[in-house]
């Protein structure tokens, strides 16, 4: 059994050091309740909407920065593992958005977005490699980012590595929905996590942001797909109601930040090894890759 945290919280756009405060401020928080892995949201260090990659790259950091090793340094300290969201710089072009997994012993282990949503890839490069599997004493952890829980493929890829939790630092923004659904977001990690049998950790942001509602709606589920622990308004059912972003003399309302909320779950990683979901069926034997193999390309 493993205690599973995502620390939620509204990053400031572009406080970098200020962001990385408060998330150490969380992660302590989780660690002395017991939690042996936290994930932080998408971003966490920097904020999202950036208006260009400039202001990006100027909330960037290289992977031997600041804010990653202050988190590797908070690992070590506290004998935990952390997944966290930073902007990453790239000497070759536009930043990174890449997300973090650090422990005590052991070097950082940097996975970079590869699916990137909507306008990111105005101002982020895509990452080329496959999400991460990292063996951790708490077992083995795989590492993805928000947009990339959206294709099957992706989950199903760390599902065949080994994966026994996949944490994802998510930004999911609030878009509408019928009265009596939840995010569809969650409803969707539910279903990765249960056609895989993996289960999966989703810390997502808080705050209004440039405009941009965030839903707040971090979510971990075991590997049948059932939540363990969401915040509440991952569990809302009711359609949002449209926040202002302007006052009503026209002027542009300031950035609202949301108080921060953990979630715990304990999770039982060994469940993640047994893909078999019947006495003759098994979510990975069962796949007939020789009738879609050519669909796979």
């Amino acid at each position: 059994m493993a205690l599973v945290a995502c620390s939620q919280f509204t990053p400031v756009l572009g406080a970098v050091r200020e962001n990385v405060d408060r998330s150490l401020e969380l992660i302590r928080e989780a660690a002395g309740r017991g939690a042996q892995v936290v994930v932080l949201p998408e971003l966490a260090s920097s904020g999202y909407a950036f208006a260009d990659t400039a202001e990006a790259a100027a909330a960037s950091e290289p992977a031997t920065g600041e804010s990653v090793t202050r988190w590797h340094n908070a690992a070590a300290e506290l004998g935990i593992v952390i997944v966290a969201g930073f902007a990453e710089t790239n000497p070759d072009g536009a930043p990174y958005n890449s997300a973090a997994l650090v422990m005590p012993g052991a070097d950082p282990v940097i996975y970079r977005k590869a699916h990137l949503w909507d306008r990111e890839r105005l101002i982020f490069t895509p990452g080329d490699d496959l999400p991460p599997v990292v063996d951790t004493f708490v077992g083995r952890i795989g590492v993805m980012v928000c947009y990339d829980l959206e294709f099957p493929e992706w989950v199903r890829i760390a599902a065949l590595a080994g994966a026994e939790l996949i944490c994802a630092p998510v930004n999911w923004p609030t878009v509408q929905r019928p009265n009596g659904e939840r995010p569809g977001e969650v409803v969707r990690v539910q279903a990765e996590a249960s056609m895989n049998r993996v289960a999966i950790a989703a810390c997502d942001r808080g705050g209004n942001e440039r405009g941009v509602e965030w839903s707040g709606a971090s979510v971990i589920v075991d590997a049948d797909g059932w939540p363990l622990a969401l915040t509440e308004r991952a569990g809302d059912r009711r359609r949002p109601a449209p926040q202002p972003t302007t006052a009503a003399d026209g002027s542009t309302l300031p950035d609202r930040i949301d108080p921060a909320t953990t979630i715990f779950a304990e999770i039982d990683l060994a469940a993640s090894r047994t893909k078999r979901i019947a006495a003759y069926s098994d979510v990975i034997a069962d796949r007939r890759t020789d009738l879609y193999e050519r669909y796979s390309r």
